[in-house]
């Protein structure tokens, strides 16, 4: 039985998983010095980012996304939509072109078909469903229907009434477009594209939207916002507003289509009439909008109800035309510089490495062998660091001493846990550096490696597919929890073999 437990539980595993939320980034490239697609990716493997989405179908930007496993959503720019949505041949062509030759090397899982068309483009809204169609029976006829969702993004300005989110409904003159796209998502199983900025909400709302409640900060009960319709109680501009558009679509008879943001952010910079457009409430927004998405909270409306989102945006677009605020939302600069450091202890690992000041973990000079020994011991069992490079013949086993094979076991734990307060300490034997301890073929998780990323840390929890509990015990000079780990593991492997 157990021979056959372990692949059920894997599927399982899998099923769950594709129903929790992620977060993703838009990649602009209005940059006057844009990074080449090579470095772009080695960033966003750098970040843990798993979710892309481009404004275009860029040739070298998929080829560069090629075999990573980022889930790619492509977009047919908003110019040449008018030409998709009247011809069907023209449809065919662009899929053929910026999608068939791709996949399966690139990840495409969505085409995004213009952007906010309805209030940007309103003379190509007449043939917005009919580019979407257009672009669908391209997939059918491809067999990647099943693989790639189509949608188009829309601005949460097409939402009227937006509060109390019960009484929103879309604006009545987009009903011939609005009534047959959601028909659309529907019956393909695709989901409703929405640009939410609480940043705009706020701006506009004349005082009447508190800072706090735009930036997810905690509101006391008697701050909260109540939908007296429904008595749901609203923390933050961003739940309200989604929740806005799953009511509207209700008033349409449209209950089952989840919804997706494919933008959100804040400004981290702006004119002097943007006042709050700030470094400090850019990192809170997103900061914050990261820990609610990956915990799953949904919304008040759809509880637990994934609500992926892709964050507004990977880099500062300098060259973009408008507003300081404008060229202002990127997470990054132009050499992969962070514009802020993302408050994300516990929240995951997507972004989460600093990439300008790393520190590590070592043994502290002169600590006590035998607490140093104690200290790896804990670290290779009970602090489940994957210490498998330190056996002899890989990469970190030289030398072949305590102190050398305890730097590696601290600074693994305390790359693991974000390099929160308190995690390199050891009982004292442990002390934080800026000098990178790597050396030869041994590279520290933290390192900045020779191609310019980041190792993992949290990488280092062995995987379910880890071939670590199969190594034989080759021991060097340490005795207990790593050992007994080693023993227990090849028992294991044994016993599912047999």
């Amino acid at each position: 039985m157990a021979i056959f437990l372990l692949p059920f539980l894997l599927v399982v595993s899998a099923v769950s998983g594709d129903e929790d939320a992620f977060i993703g980034v838009n990649i602009g490239t209005d940059l006057s010095d844009m990074p080449s697609p090579t470095q772009v990716v080695a960033l966003l493997k750098a970040q843990n980012i798993k979710h892309v989405r481009l404004y275009d179908a860029d040739r070298a930007m998929l080829l560069a996304l090629a075999n990573t496993g980022i889930q790619v959503t492509v977009s047919v720019p908003s110019d040449q939509l008018l030409g998709i949505g009247q011809s069907n041949a023209t449809a065919a062509n662009w899929v053929a072109r910026n999608v068939i030759s791709h996949v399966p090397a690139t990840n495409i899982t969505a085409i995004a078909v213009g952007s906010e068309v309805l209030t940007a483009l309103p003379n190509a809204a007449p043939v917005l469903v009919s580019a979407l169609k257009f672009i669908h029976s391209a997939l059918v006829a491809s067999n990647l229907d099943g693989q790639i969702k189509v949608s188009t993004p829309h601005s949460s300005s097409i939402i009227l009434d937006s509060f109390p989110p019960s009484q929103a409904f879309f604006n009545r003159s987009w009903d011939p477009v609005m009534v047959p796209l959601l028909k659309f998502l529907q019956s393909t199983g695709s989901y409703l594209m929405l640009n939410v900025y609480p940043y705009y909400d706020y701006m506009q709302s004349n005082g009447v939207i508190p800072l706090d409640y735009a930036l997810f900060r905690p509101l006391p009960s008697n701050k909260e916002a109540v939908d007296a319709n429904t008595l749901l109680h609203y923390t933050n501009v961003f739940d309200a507003v989604v929740d806005a558009a799953y009511f509207a679509m209700s008033y349409l008879n449209i209950t089952n289509v989840p919804i997706v943001v494919t933008e959100s952010g804040w400004p981290s910079k702006g004119a002097t009439s943007e006042p709050d457009a700030t470094v400090e409430n850019a990192n809170t927004y997103n900061s914050n909008l990261i820990k609610h998405v990956l915990n799953n909270t949904g919304t008040p409306k759809h509880p637990g109800i994934a609500v992926s989102t892709y964050i507004y945006e990977l880099y500062n677009e300098d060259s973009r035309p408008g507003s300081v605020s404008e060229k202002n939302w990127g997470l990054f600069d132009a050499n992969g510089v962070p514009v802020y450091i993302l408050h994300l202890t516990g929240a995951g690992t997507v972004l989460a490495n600093d990439t300008t000041n790393q520190t590590f973990c070592v043994a502290k000079e002169g600590a006590d062998p035998k607490m140093l020994q104690a200290a790896l011991d804990w670290a290779c069992g009970p602090g489940k660091v994957d210490c498998s490079p330190l056996l002899q013949g890989h990469p970190c086993y030289e030398p072949d001493n305590v102190v050398s094979h305890s730097t590696y076991a601290f600074n693994a734990y305390y790359q693991r846990m974000a390099k929160s307060p308190g995690t390199c300490d050891f009982k004292g034997v442990a002390t934080i550096t800026t000098t990178d301890p790597s050396h030869g073929s041994c590279v520290f998780p933290g390192s900045i490696g020779k191609n310019g990323t980041i190792t993992n840390g949290t990488s280092l929890v062995p995987s379910s597919n880890s071939t670590t509990s199969s190594c034989s015990s080759q021991y060097f000079y340490w005795s207990g929890s790593l050992t007994t780990s080693l023993i227990i593991g090849v028992l294991l492997m044994i016993a599912i073999i047999l």
